[in-house]
C-alpha cells in the first residue's frame, strides 16, 4: 500500500507542500504584502490616472468684440464643462505664447465685429487654435467646438425664420440617439473593470514567477527532487496558497470599485468570482512557467515584465483592438487578458450571462489547461 502510494500521487505530500509554502510565504512579509496591498494602491492610481474623458480643458479668449453677445458665446463654450476661461488674452503674440508654455490648450478668436455681423446678418468667423500635441485631446476638443458652433448657427437661423413670420420651424430632420450600457460615456465605468483584470494578472504572475526560483536560491530545490513529490504536487500545491490570495486581492479590488468608485456590477456576481477564479490559476501558471525556466530571481522579474508590457498594450485595455493592425490582433489574441477582459466588461457594464461569454470563457479554458500543462512538463524535464 505505501510503495502505491510512493509511486502514485498522495494527498499527504500534496498538503505538506501547500503547508511549507504557507509558512514561505508566512516569513516574507514583503510577497504577502505585493498580494495584498499592491492591488488597492494600483486601483486607486490606476483609477484616478487612467481617464480618457476630455473636459476642463484650459482655454484662453481674446475677445476684440467684448460685446453681450461675445460673451455669451465664451459662455456657452464654458457651459459645455469641456473648456475653462482661464485667460484673457490680448494680441496673438501672447496667444502664441500661452500656447507654447502649456498655459491653455485652447484658444477662441473672436472678430471685433462679431456682434454687427451677426446683427446684419452676416457671416462672423472665428477662430480657435488648439494645442495638437495629445491628438486624442485635440481632436475632442476641436468635433466639440465645431459641435457646439454649428447648434448656435442654427439656433441663429430659427431665430431669423421666426422674426420674418414664418413661425416655428421643424428641422427636416432629427436624430433619436441612445447610448447603452454606458449612458453618461464615462471612461472610469470603461476602465475599473479592466483594471481589475490587469491587477490580478500582474500581481498573481509576479508572485508565483518567484516560488520554484526562490527553491533554487535557497538550495530546497535539491531536497524536493529527491523526495517523493511528484511534478504535478509540486507546482498544484505551490498554486492553492497563491490562489487563495489571488481571491483575496480580487475581492478587495471588486469592493473597492464598486464602493468606493460606484461602478456597479450588473451581471452575476458568482458568474464574475467563477471566471474570475479561471482566470486566476491561468495567470498562477504563468507566473510558475516563468519560475521553471528563469535562474535567478532577476530572470523571473524580467521576464514577468516581459509578459505585462505586451498584455497591457495588445489586450484592449488602453487601445481598442479594432483600430490594432490584423497580425497585432492576433497577437494580442494569445494574451489571455485579452478574453477575460471581454468578460470583465460583459458582466459589469452589460450584465450578460454565460451564454453571451462562452468563446471567451472555453478560449480561457484552453489557456488554462495548456499552460499549465507546459508548466508541469517543463518542471519534469528540468528535475529529469
Amino acid at each position: 500500500m505505501k510503495g502505491r502510494e510512493r509511486m502514485g500521487y498522495s494527498f499527504i505530500r500534496f498538503k505538506s507542500i501547500i503547508r511549507k509554502e504557507l509558512l514561505q510565504i508566512r516569513r516574507d512579509p514583503p510577497s504577502l504584502a505585493i498580494a495584498i496591498v499592491m492591488p488597492i494602491l494600483m486601483i486607486f492610481l490606476f483609477g484616478y490616472a487612467v481617464n480618457t474623458d476630455v473636459n476642463h480643458l484650459p482655454m484662453g479668449v481674446w475677445d476684440q468684440d467684448k460685446s453681450s453677445q461675445s460673451r455669451e458665446l465664451v459662455q456657452q463654450f464654458v457651459n459645455t464643462e469641456y473648456y475653462d476661461y482661464l485667460y484673457q488674452i490680448e494680441g496673438y503674440e501672447e496667444l502664441q505664447q500661452s500656447i507654447d508654455e502649456g498655459k491653455v490648450k485652447v484658444a477662441l478668436v473672436i472678430p471685433a465685429n462679431y456682434s454687427t455681423l451677426l446683427d446684419t446678418g452676416k457671416e462672423a468667423k472665428l477662430q480657435l487654435l488648439i494645442d495638437g500635441a495629445d491628438p486624442n485631446t485635440a481632436r475632442t476638443a476641436l468635433a466639440n467646438a465645431q459641435l457646439l458652433i454649428q447648434n448656435k448657427s442654427t439656433s441663429i437661423q430659427l431665430q431669423k425664420l421666426e422674426k420674418q413670420g414664418l413661425g416655428p420651424v421643424e428641422m427636416p430632420i432629427t436624430l433619436q440617439s441612445r447610448v447603452l450600457y454606458n449612458p453618461n460615456m464615462e471612461s472610469l465605468v470603461f476602465n475599473i473593470p479592466a483594471l481589475i483584470g490587469l491587477i490580478m494578472q500582474n500581481v498573481t504572475a509576479i508572485l508565483t514567477a518567484f516560488t520554484l526560483v526562490r527553491e533554487k536560491e535557497r538550495g530546497t530545490m535539491e531536497q524536493l527532487v529527491v523526495t517523493p513529490v511528484r511534478p504535478l504536487e509540486l507546482i498544484v500545491g505551490k498554486l492553492v496558497p497563491y490562489i487563495g490570495i489571488g481571491m483575496f486581492s480580487f475581492c478587495l479590488v471588486l469592493l473597492t470599485g464598486i464602493s468606493w468608485f460606484g461602478v456597479p456590477v450588473k451581471g452575476s456576481i458568482i458568474l464574475l468570482v467563477v471566471l474570475s477564479l479561471l482566470f486566476l490559476i491561468t495567470t498562477l501558471a504563468i507566473g510558475i512557467l516563468i519560475s521553471t525556466v528563469s535562474k535567478t530571481q532577476l530572470q523571473a522579474m524580467q521576464m514577468s515584465f516581459a509578459f505585462i508590457l505586451p498584455s497591457v498594450l495588445l489586450s484592449g485595455f488602453i487601445f481598442p483592438r479594432e483600430s490594432m493592425p490584423m497580425v497585432v490582433q492576433w497577437l494580442g489574441g494569445a494574451i489571455p487578458l485579452t478574453y477575460f477582459l471581454e468578460i470583465l466588461r460583459g458582466i459589469f457594464l452589460k450584465g450578460v450571462s454565460l451564454h453571451s461569454l462562452w468563446d471567451e470563457t472555453l478560449i480561457l479554458s484552453s489557456f488554462t489547461v495548456l499552460i499549465c500543462l507546459v508548466a508541469i512538463l517543463k518542471f519534469r524535464k528540468r528535475i529529469d
